[in-house]
């Protein structure tokens, strides 16, 4: 039996300085690395050996994804970034610290910013230092000005249905090191949660959740792998 392993990133800089990141590439902290290793290593210890893995385009998730296939003994496998896979987008709140965003907007409507459906965050200004649409790994890409945990969903699962289910139903094991809102958009679709109930899903750094799969078919429940 196959199965649908998804682990969100490490610790990040930028969760350690609790700063909106969204699509800014920030590097994975000590700790981040250590809980990607650790992931890596619990793969091996239970036998979940993933055969195929895809990741955003972000460093802290394709990082993520290097060091844990090192500990598990797979970083030979296929590996594939899209940037649909990437965080959702924090608009005008990039590299903002939360508490004072909080404190300078008032902790209900930062509140309806991160954790609403379908209320994107105030557009980022054209130009602005975190600016992303001359970085040369987006030539091309329609990059966002901010996103909805909806608008992320709404990217993520095509993607998802067109590039990586078809991989699952050949009956690999399937590996996905994305971020907390892209997990967020493929749990809500695996696992039949409804809009309101997604937003208050929190997805821990660093471990493994799997989905069971038998026959190309996503098959069960989720768990976490530490647990299972």
């Amino acid at each position: 039996m196959s199965s649908l392993i998804l682990v969100r990133h490490g610790q990040s800089q930028w969760n350690l300085e609790n700063r909106f990141t969204g699509w800014w590439d920030v590097d994975l902290t000590p700790k981040g690395e250590a809980e990607a290793k650790a992931a890596g290593e619990l793969m091996r210890a239970r036998g979940m050996v993933p055969t195929q893995a895809f990741t955003s385009f972000q460093t802290r998730a394709i990082r993520t994804l290097h060091i844990a296939l090192h500990a598990a003994g797979r970083l030979w496998i296929p590996e594939t970034k899209d940037w649909r896979l990437n965080e959702r987008h924090y608009g005008g709140l990039t590299g903002l610290d939360k508490a004072q965003t909080a404190a300078r907007h008032g902790k209900d409507q930062v509140h309806i910013w991160r954790r609403s459906f379908d209320t994107p965050p105030p557009v980022m200004d054209a130009g602005g230092d975190y600016d992303l649409s001359i970085d040369n790994r987006y030539a091309g890409i329609p990059v966002p000005q901010s996103e909805s945990l909806k608008d992320t969903i709404e990217r993520v699962l095509p993607y998802y249905r067109a590039a990586i289910q078809p991989v699952i139903e050949a009956g690999e094991t399937v590996l996905i090191s994305a971020h907390g809102n892209s997990l967020r958009a493929l749990v809500k679709h695996l696992s039949g949660i409804s809009d309101d109930a997604i937003t208050g899903l929190e997805i821990p750094t660093g471990q493994p959740i799997v989905y069971p799969v038998e026959n190309g078919q996503v098959a069960g429940e989720r768990y976490y792998l530490a647990d299972g």
